[in-house]
């Protein structure tokens, strides 16, 4: 499982003109499933993401995690992480997982994080997306377990 995680000051996803989900100050977390992940790595990922210090304290450090500042997360499936481009111009997905596994992963990793003590939005898993970040920072770390 691989995680793109951003720290934003707001974020939302449409579809067509439908606003599905927002957040405010929080995390956006873009989540792709490879074949052979399981509960383990859904759990792993969110708690430690749950508890990762990336919100910066009062002297500017970054020592404080989303649980420590009260914020959000948006969730967004995403399996083009799992894109391999070391052979030709076209991305292969081969390693992502099919969507029959990956959509209970991410709503596993989902309902982990809201026990952690985040409140979560999501995407739409299998949706055509625009997803709105505005990046804080920017912060952007990879995750991947």
């Amino acid at each position: 499982m691989r995680a793109v995680v951003q720290r934003v000051r707001q974020a939302s996803v449409r579809i067509d003109t439908e606003t599905i989900a927002a957040i405010g100050r929080g995390l956006v977390i873009l989540l792709g499933v490879k074949e052979g992940d399981g509960n383990e790595e859904a759990e792993y990922l969110a708690h430690k993401i749950a508890r990762l210090r990336i919100f910066p304290d009062r002297h500017g450090r970054f020592n404080l995690s989303a649980l420590d500042v009260g914020a959000e997360a948006l969730v967004v499936s995403q399996f083009t992480l799992y894109g391999d481009t070391r052979r030709g111009r076209r991305p292969s997905f081969t390693q992502a997982a099919d969507p029959e596994i990956a959509e209970p992963l991410i709503q596993h990793f989902v309902e982990e994080m809201v026990a952690a003590g985040i409140p979560v939005a999501k995407g739409r898993f299998g949706a055509h997306m625009l997803v709105e970040i505005h990046n804080d920072g920017p912060v952007t770390i990879i995750m991947e377990r």
